[in-house]
Order: C-alpha cells, then structure tokens, then sequence
C-alpha cells in the first residue's frame, strides 16, 4: 500500500491523467518537437534512449543557445568595456545587450540593477557579505526557511555567527509548506533584518509564497532576499510584483551555459554595499592613497567577466521567451500531476510535498526499505537519469525524517512516456530488491 509520511501528499488525491490524449490537447507546448533542439536526445544510456529527469539540478542545452555561444566565440570574442576597436566593442555589446535580456525578463526597472556573477550561489553569498556583515548585530534576526538550498542557508548562519546576530527558521507544515503562522512568534525573538527564501523549493517543488513573506519582511524594517534559481527557468518571475529587494538566478538551469549567473538588487541598496570582490573591472581610480569603486553595475563586476557565457545566457533566455514561460509552468502542472498518480500505483512510495497545483514541476519520493542510490542506479541502467541524496537540503531531510530521497524533476523538453519509464524502473526496483 502507498504509505503516507510527514509533509507528503496524497497521491490519491492527486489524481491520474488516465487519457493522455486530452492531455496532449490541452497543452500550448509540443515537448516533442522541442526535444529536436537538444543534442544530448539523440544519444543512448546503456542501450536505451536518455529520459532525462534531473532538470532540477541542471537543464539540457538547446542548439539555439550552443550555436549562439560558439558564433560569439568564432567572430565576436574580445574582452569588454576596455576596447575602442571594433571587435570589443562588438563583444561589449552582446554582452550588455544580455544584460538588458535578463532585466526584462525579471522585469527590473534598470540594468544597472542586474549583476553578473558564477551563479545564484555567488550571488546569494555576494549579499551575505556585502549586505549582511555591515549590516547585522547582536539584536538582529535573519530569518530563513526549512525549505531552503544550503546556498540561501549556510552564508546566513556564517554571518550571524560573525556578527552575533541571531539567526530562524520558519517550519513548514505537514504538507510540506511555510507555516506562516510562526511568524509573529519569530518576530518577537528579536529585530528581524533579513529574509531569505527560495521562491520554489528544489527538493519538493513547493511555490512559496514570497509576495506574502515580502510583505511581512519590509512591515518588520526587513531586506527580502530571493534565491530564484528554481523559479526562473520554470515561471514568469516579476521583481517589482513580489517585492523583494535581491533575487538571484543561475543559467545552466535555464537552458544556458553553466559559469554564469545573475543578481538583481534594488539600486540604492547595491550603491550603498561595499564591494564583494576587488580588482579589475570593479575599479574607478586606483591610488597609494586610496581605491575608488565603478557605478553600478561595475561595482561588482572583479575581473575578466564571463563574457561569452552571458551572450549564450541571454540566448537561453530568447529561447524561453519564445517558448512562453507561462506555456512551461502550465505544462509541467500537468506532468507532476501525472507523475504522482502514476507512482500512486508503486506499492512501497512515499512522496513528499505539496499537491500539484502549490507545487513545480518537482517529485521527490522514496521507495520503502531501499535506498535512493540503489533505487537511481537501477534506473540509470535502463537509461533514466533520476536525482538521489539529500539536494543540498539537510535541514529538510532532517524534517521529513529522512537522510535522502529519490527526485525526479521536469522541464519544457520532458515526455510523459518518460515518467512512465520511471514508474516501469520503480516495480523493476522492487523486485531486484525484493
């Protein structure tokens, strides 16, 4: 029998797309013509095609973004910003013109707003040090959630701890959601100055509810902070309409290149920050006597950028955009609802989460009595790519009392056959391990 645990779903109640035929016809994107722009499709796993369900933790890159970079590099590379002739100032260019690509993607009111960095990891650490160690101290709370990546988590606690502020956790409720209910209680417990939070969970998909969280962030005298490297690929993201101060998002779970990445901050928070790193690029005047910093976004931009990279960035980004986003969340409601009712039907699964309506598409379940890396090498050999451990979620595990779990995760390019051959690799999994 399907067993329930705390902070899982009912998969009964999720339901089952038992006619994919209407389900085919109410989807505004075709996976299966899309999947003709991936490369990596048109290769075998040990025999059998590559389903490929690990989205979550990197996306599979299309020939568009591919090509885009390589032509950058076979007639446009220079370095930028420090060139008058005619290629630098090509690359300067495509380069700045990636930056104005993701403003409007995030819907933020400048350029200069948005930062390239690595990834969202930097970009959240980037905040943690620039921000947090000028201006937290004992007394001051930075309030976290049991939801987040360990990259919206560890830098917070490593700043308390240098500033000797103190540092919450908001719970989640059995459904695997914020408890939005300890908040006053949270707030009582000193003089709350940052929140941090992912805008969808990368271990149980769960949108949260950063609007709200915004909201009760700014009542308190509080800078909001995002970690949107699971929303961004995945959903219409809009700056101004959640109200945060900072989101970060990375490319190479947007369809773009791994090395790049983005922070977007409200200008006069960013002008006041010192730097997070020195030298390069970042610098306006240098003198024995002193250093003077660059504008935005400059400032915060050490060094040699990233430069082809970002061009291929805000080519994922043309990409997505002519897609829809809208176009992919509304898809993958649809696949995670079919991926829960079908594994409604392993006997021995525990899934965790949301239903799929609160939730992206994300599933992460386990198989009782076997572990998550038998249960994923088992499926590796018949060519299903799954996720398995604790995804950079150890105070999540530790609440669905769990040292990991199996995930499966979903994109634009994902086919239900394929969450079918999870499901067929599933009682395969049963009864190898008996």
């Amino acid at each position: 029998m399907f067993r329930l645990a705390a902070g899982c779903v009912n998969l009964a109640e999720a339901g089952r797309y038992d006619d994919l035929v209407a389900v085919q016809e109410q989807r505004k994107l075709d996976a299966r013509k899309l999947r003709a722009d991936f490369p990596i499709f048109e290769q075998r796993i040990h025999g059998k095609p590559l389903a490929y369900l690990d989205s979550a933790v990197t996306s599979q890159k299309p020939r568009q973004m591919l090509d885009a970079m390589r032509d950058f590099y076979e007639t446009s590379y220079a370095n930028v910003h420090r060139g008058v002739y005619t290629l630098s100032e090509r690359a300067t260019e495509a380069f700045e013109g990636a930056r104005d690509k993701l403003r409007v993607l995030v819907n933020a009111p400048a350029s200069r707003e948005v930062i390239f960095v690595r990834n969202a990891t930097e970009a959240l650490n980037l905040v943690a040090y620039a921000w947090g160690l000028n201006n937290l101290g004992p007394g001051d709370l930075v309030v976290v959630t049991e939801l987040e990546h360990h990259s919206n988590f560890v830098p917070w606690q490593y700043v308390t701890k240098k500033t000797g502020a103190g540092f919450r956790m908001i719970p989640l409720t059995e459904r695997g959601e914020l408890d939005l209910g300890s908040l006053d209680e949270i707030a009582r417990g000193g003089d709350v100055k940052v929140v941090a939070n992912n805008l969808v969970s990368n271990a149980l998909g769960t949108v949260n509810p950063v609007e709200r969280l915004a909201e009760w962030a700014h009542a308190q005298g509080a800078v909001m902070v995002v970690d949107a490297a699971q929303a961004a690929p995945h959903r219409r993201i809009d700056v101004q309409a959640l109200g945060c101060d900072f989101l970060a998002f990375s490319a190479h779970k947007m369809c773009g290149p791994s090395g790049v990445g983005a922070l977007w901050g409200r200008a006069e928070l960013l002008e006041a920050m010192e730097p997070f790193n020195l030298g390069g690029h970042m610098i306006r005047s240098v003198r024995f006597e002193g250093t003077t910093w660059g504008d935005l976004p400059h400032k915060f931009e050490a060094g040699t950028s990233p430069i082809a990279e970002a061009v291929a960035f805000g080519a994922a980004v043309d990409y997505l955009e002519e897609i829809g986003l809208d176009a992919i969340e509304d898809y993958e409601h649809e696949l995670v609802a079919y991926a829960l009712g079908r594994l409604a039907e392993v006997p021995g699964v525990t899934a965790y989460g949301p239903p799929p309506e609160r939730r992206a598409g994300i599933v992460s379940f386990n198989v009782e009595g076997i572990h998550p890396h038998d249960v994923a090498q088992v499926l590796d050999m018949d060519g299903v790519a799954i996720r398995a451990g604790h995804h950079c979620c150890q105070p999540l595990m530790a609440r669905l009392g769990v040292a990991a779990t199996n995930r499966a995760s979903f994109y634009l390019y994902t086919v239900p056959e394929e969450i079918d051959r999870l499901v067929e690799g599933l009682h395969k999994v049963r009864k190898v391990f008996g």
